[in-house]
């Protein structure tokens, strides 16, 4: 692409707008139904060489004189900063967003920072791409040269963990989502004069984000340059079976935000989740096969795969027990696999429970977390059919957590398990954190606890229920590009 000089193209413009018969006052109007935002007085003191004007609103000018050119003359046409296509947008926001899906059509995910990179050119802008590990503990560089960014102590990593966006030193940070699933964050740095605490142009961002955030999503699926990216070590046959089979890390709706983490990454063996959601309710599920054993994958892939069947064809949550009880009993010699299933009624908020030798489910309300009590079997069995199930009826704002065994079982190097009490603690001091940095965060302590290693699948689920009528859209903070308190 070629930049035409700027003074060249000021002076062009000016001689096509002498030949276009439109007065200065006609022709700021159209250049500001096109978007522009300058003054009248700005744009005269433009077209006689007494200020300079941002690459956008100099296009924003070019194209206003040749609408009206095109009316009156035909072919003679004021020059653009850069040769284009007269078909494709010439400016502003959209051309960035057209760069970036053009630039990603049918190309290899190690392409996509060149994308980025001339997508943020068209709104005189530096982007620089960081993804999330798996482990979620750094945000990784898609740009050469650039460092990691530690996700607990640098400004890269606040914007991650709070899902928002943030200005520090001249430089734009916004989390990169796809949907409402966090990947890492952007950090856009102006080239030209743009001011980055501009709403309009923080705007631009999180479009330019929610696009990219997508883009990474599918180029993934086809290829392994970002996935390499984002992995620190290779990851085991058994784990790559269960992450497979698992569904994101993050799920909402405007009632409901369900956040996961499931560790080990690169080692898990027996612990899954599960959950679909609708506009009336939201199914949760997780299994635990316990003891890390070579068929406990296959175990709780099969109790996975069972109640998906079961609950895609609108089985109860006794049905489904007794499908995930079935499968398991007809695999000779597997694992013991316990579990609980979950639903909750995102009208009312009546949560109804099924467990099977799994930990009992907390409940998080005011920063009390309270442990939930009712019948439960040791594990899924098809003998005397399902057990009885628990019903409770949830607040707006309350906190509903499933941990595997392995959470509160972790052991430290004296021998004590990280137990409830910890976990507890963790989830009652939430202050308002998002559910899936809730269940990172928690991860994150039991990894220590345990002296840095899992010698079992750690595995939260923490979902957070808002009625409709208390929740307007965006205030569950997912995902609105809203700024950071300070």
């Amino acid at each position: 692409m070629r930049f035409l000089p700027e003074e060249e193209q000021r002076r062009l413009i000016a001689a096509c707008f002498a030949r276009s018969d439109l007065t200065l006052e006609q022709l700021w109007m159209r250049y500001f139904a096109l978007g522009g935002s300058l003054s009248l007085l700005e744009l005269d003191a433009y077209l006689n060489a007494l200020v300079t004007l941002p690459r956008v609103d100099r296009d924003m000018v070019a194209h206003a004189v040749n609408e009206r050119l095109d009316e009156v003359t035909g072919p003679a046409r004021a020059p653009y900063s850069h040769s284009t296509q007269d078909a494709k947008p010439l400016h502003g926001p959209l051309k960035a967003l057209v760069d970036l899906l053009e630039g990603a059509h049918r190309a290899p995910p190690e392409r996509l920072p060149a994308a980025v990179a001339e997508a943020g050119r068209a709104l005189d802008l530096k982007i620089g791409v960081y993804l999330a590990d798996y482990d979620q503990r750094t945000l990784v560089p898609l740009r050469p040269g650039d460092a990691e960014l530690d996700i607990d102590t640098t400004v890269g990593g606040d914007v991650y963990r709070r899902a928002g966006t943030l200005t520090r030193d001249g430089t734009l940070w916004t989390v990169l989502l796809d949907g409402v699933e966090r990947l890492g964050v952007l950090e856009i740095v102006p080239t030209g004069d743009a001011d980055p605490d501009d709403p309009a142009l923080r705007e631009q961002c999180r479009w330019l984000a929610a696009l990219l955030g997508h883009l990474v999503t599918i180029t993934t699926q086809y290829g392994d340059g970002l996935d390499r990216r984002r992995r620190h070590r290779r990851r085991g046959s058994p784990a790559e079976l269960l992450w497979q089979s698992l569904p994101p890390l993050t799920g909402a709706t405007d009632s409901i935000v369900v956040g996961v983490s499931v560790q080990p990454v690169y080692d898990l063996c027996g612990t899954v989740f599960d959950y679909a959601l609708s506009e009336e309710r939201a199914q949760l599920a997780m299994f635990d096969a316990g003891a890390r054993t070579g068929s406990a994958n296959t175990a709780v892939v099969s109790a996975l795969a069972a109640h998906r069947a079961a609950r895609h064809g609108g089985a109860s949550l006794g049905e489904q027990f007794t499908a995930v009880a079935a499968e398991l009993e007809s695999h000779e010699h597997a694992p013991a696999v316990n579990g609980v299933l979950a639903e909750l009624d995102l009208v009312t908020g009546v949560l109804r429970l099924l467990g099977a030798g799994h930990p009992v489910p907390l409940v998080v309300r005011r920063g009390e977390a309270l442990p939930l009590t009712g019948p439960a079997v040791p594990r899924f069995s098809s003998a005397g059919g399902p057990p009885p199930v628990t019903e409770l009826r949830l607040e707006p704002g309350d906190l509903l957590a499933l941990c595997s065994r392995g959470v509160a079982e972790t052991t430290d190097g004296a021998g004590q398990p990280f137990g409830l009490a910890r976990i507890t603690g963790h989830l009652g001091r939430d202050a308002g954190e998002l559910p899936p940095e809730i269940a990172r965060r928690l991860t994150r302590a039991v990894f220590t606890h345990g002296g840095g290693e899992f010698r079992q699948d750690a595995g939260v689920l923490v979902a957070r229920w808002r009625s409709r009528r208390a929740s307007p859209a965006g205030e569950l903070g997912l995902g609105t590009g809203s700024p950071i308190a300070r």
